[in-house]
């Protein structure tokens, strides 16, 4: 009798160990085969970042719902309920950009803003496109949709087809447009 009991409590601690090892297998393949389908790593909701250097308030980013899809082979990260992105410069004037739809890429810096996309600097240039493409680490925005930008002396430009510029305006290189120019006719130079 004392043989079958010991025998029994190997056999139920053997069965109990395969179990708890197949358990732990079984999760590890539902975790990874929830991850490769597509699935977000993670989901974010009333995000409000802030990045700061050398104590000063830089970028504070503020959003309903972020979608990480930082787990895929090329890794982005989703905004599909808007975004609002505050920058200061050094001189700690707050430059805004606002749209309905945003997506980041992690490896090449690309955001791309959609819907009701604005931009309102520091110094009273408004641009207003259904869809905008910032190059993070070019400094350079753009795209291909139509677009109206009012530029600080007042002047205006509506574009049919796109734009490339700075992301200061200070280079602003329109495909096809139409607009008020205002000209200061006190400054005159020699023409030769």
């Amino acid at each position: 009798m004392y043989t079958s009991i010991n025998m029994f409590k190997s056999v139920m601690v053997l069965l109990l160990t395969i179990t708890l090892f197949a358990c732990e297998s079984n999760y590890k393949n539902v975790k990874r085969l929830s991850l490769s389908d597509g699935a977000p790593i993670a989901e974010g909701k009333g995000i409000n970042f802030k990045y700061t250097d050398s104590g000063k308030l830089v970028t504070n980013l503020l959003a309903d719902k972020l979608l990480d899809y930082s787990n895929l082979e090329f890794p982005y990260k989703e905004f599909p309920k808007g975004i609002e992105v505050r920058f200061w410069d050094e001189d700690g004037k707050k430059n805004t950009v606002t749209a309905d739809y945003a997506i980041q890429f992690d490896n090449t810096g690309l955001v791309d803003l959609r819907s009701n996309v604005v931009v309102v600097t520091a110094d009273s240039v408004v641009l207003k496109a259904n869809q905008l493409y910032w190059d993070q680490k070019n400094k350079w925005i753009f795209t291909d949709q139509p677009y109206r930008i009012k530029f600080k002396d007042g002047s205006y430009n509506d574009g049919a087809v796109g734009f490339d510029s700075s992301e200061d305006f200070t280079t602003f290189l329109s495909r096809k447009n139409q607009g008020v120019q205002l000209v200061d006719k006190t400054k005159t130079e020699d023409v030769k």
